[in-house]
């Protein structure tokens, strides 16, 4: 642990490639594409994989992640103990609170019209914010880079959510290096030596891994690595 409070992760030469904007734009690219997917008739309405939440609920409040985490960063001063207060509401009892909510009216398609749009303000906050700025969050004070991670963690496993829901949960796959990169940026305690989508799913308590029994509470850890 440095002076600073940021944790010093030892050398690994492959994966300490930078999860960077163009992460977040991939991503979101590649989550919209599968859940394209999903049948005309796909219940929208039927639960998440393992949430509480259904799918549709799922799909905005990944919207609202991406949103929340750009507006973080938005600031001239980013507010370092504290979110950008916004007001934050639920559709339903026991739903996941949002600023970002998209029209019923416009399907699934204008769903993911926004899942697009909220990625796409992250991926320019990323892009243009410098290194050194800081900005608040509940699993630690974070960096751009840290930002982007969480994104694209979001992205990641709530589509795993969302295409179980509507039973295309075999279609989603993401890239193994990707999921190694933004594992080493937020999960310092995960294993290097398993499959590295299997280990995302493990550390964010979807799976099981050899030797390892599912979490039924995890974390990520947002200060910047030295």
């Amino acid at each position: 642990m440095s002076d600073t409070g940021e944790t010093t992760a030892p050398a690994h030469p492959d994966l300490l490639a930078p999860v960077t904007a163009d992460d977040v734009t991939r991503a979101v690219r590649l989550a919209v594409a599968v859940l394209r997917r999903a049948p005309d008739d796909a219940d929208w309405g039927a639960k998440a994989g393992g949430l509480d939440w259904d799918c549709w609920e799922t799909g905005e409040h990944l919207a609202d992640d991406l949103f929340a985490y750009a507006a973080q960063l938005g600031p001239e001063h980013p507010p370092q103990d504290e979110v950008v207060p916004f007001h934050w509401v639920s559709r339903t009892p026991g739903g996941p609170a949002n600023v970002t909510l998209a029209d019923p009216a416009a399907g699934p398609a204008g769903l993911l019209m926004v899942v697009e749009a909220c990625g796409a303000l992250l991926t320019a906050m990323v892009a243009t914010t410098p290194p050194a700025v800081r900005a608040h969050h509940g699993f630690g004070t974070s960096d751009p880079e840290g930002f982007a991670a969480m994104g694209v963690v979001e992205t990641l496993v709530h589509t795993y959510d969302i295409a179980h829901g509507l039973g295309i949960g075999d279609t989603w796959s993401p890239p193994g290096e990707l999921c190694a990169r933004v594992l080493h940026r937020l999960f310092p305690d995960a294993p290097t030596d398993t499959d590295p989508w299997a280990t995302l799913l493990w550390a964010t308590g979807r799976g099981e891994l050899p030797g390892r029994a599912r979490l039924t509470q995890w974390r990520w850890y947002g200060a910047p690595r030295v």
